[in-house]
């Protein structure tokens, strides 16, 4: 009914109880279904700004209210900030989006310990991270739900693939707040074809992207660009010519994602990595 060979993959990945695991229709699912789960009309979810662009969403069509909370000067999670706000949820995203930077794991650990609620800590570009991040610890930290996706280094976007790992009482609850059909046959298969026989292939093509990543940053920065760390499978490019930039590369068949007035940015491309011929390409095109 819960995708139980995908819980139990998952299960021995991480190193946890198959209890501990909840799968999900995408992570965003279970995003949503935490948010129902934990939360009654009228609490509030602490966010960082910029973040995931569904989660406010989820808030909202959950009647919980969104409070959105500026990232630091280095543009991690601002941990007092969110904790400050004392919500029923707490959201944290490390790798950021479309921020990429990466919150340091001691102080997601200290934001876990120090929440009156739950805390949601979305993993979707650890493979990117060189981190093992806090999956396996999650459900011995008791309030921490962490969540993974398989639509980013799997590639499985449009099979909509989700799990978290928390303790068996989290995983309960949102397992009842839900209905029970959240993952089709196929995608349940192949997720668990990827994430057993296909698992080199992914780690050695995620080390590739990551190689390709820095070596992607430093060309642009030779361009005159100025590049944010990334600690994911993507770069983020502020530049007020954004949106010409993204229509003039779409013009020449390369799709890239303009932002409009980050906080504390501004205008900003953000770029997806991926083989070197492909990156060269988006190269040739921005010098022409």
């Amino acid at each position: 009914m819960y995708g139980q060979s995908l819980k139990d993959t998952v299960a021995e990945m991480a190193k946890v109880p198959s209890s501990c695991v909840v799968t999900g229709n995408g992570s965003d699912d279970l995003l949503d279904c935490a948010v129902r789960a934990f939360a009654v009309p009228g609490d509030r979810i602490a966010h960082p700004n910029p973040t995931f662009v569904m989660l406010p969403v989820f808030a909202r069509i959950n009647s919980i209210v969104p409070v959105p909370v500026p990232l630091t000067g280095n543009f991690e999670n601002d941990i007092d900030a969110l904790l400050a706000v004392d919500a029923r949820i707490t959201y944290l995203c490390s790798p950021n989006n479309p921020i990429p930077v990466a919150t340091d794991p001691a102080r997601l650990r200290d934001a876990i310990a120090r929440s009156r609620g739950l805390v949601i800590l979305d993993e979707a570009y650890a493979e990117f991270a060189g981190e093992n991040g806090i999956l396996h610890d999650a459900p011995a930290l008791e309030r921490v739900l962490v969540c993974r996706t398989l639509s980013k280094a799997y590639g499985l976007a449009g099979l909509r693939v989700g799990y978290a790992t928390a303790s068996e009482s989290i995983v309960t609850t949102m397992e009842t707040s839900r209905g029970p059909f959240k993952l089709n046959a196929l995608a349940e298969h192949a997720a668990v074809a990827a994430m057993t026989s296909d698992r080199a292939w992914v780690e050695a093509h995620a080390r590739e992207a990551v190689v390709n990543r820095d070596r992607l940053a430093a060309e642009l920065t030779s361009r005159g660009f100025s590049v944010l760390p990334s600690a994911a499978n993507f770069l983020l490019v502020p530049t007020p010519t954004a949106f010409d930039i993204a229509a003039r590369l779409r013009a020449r068949g390369i799709a890239v994602r303009p932002f409009r007035d980050l906080p504390a940015l501004g205008d900003a491309v953000r770029i997806t990595v991926g083989p070197w011929e492909i990156m060269q390409r988006l190269l040739n095109a921005m010098d022409a």
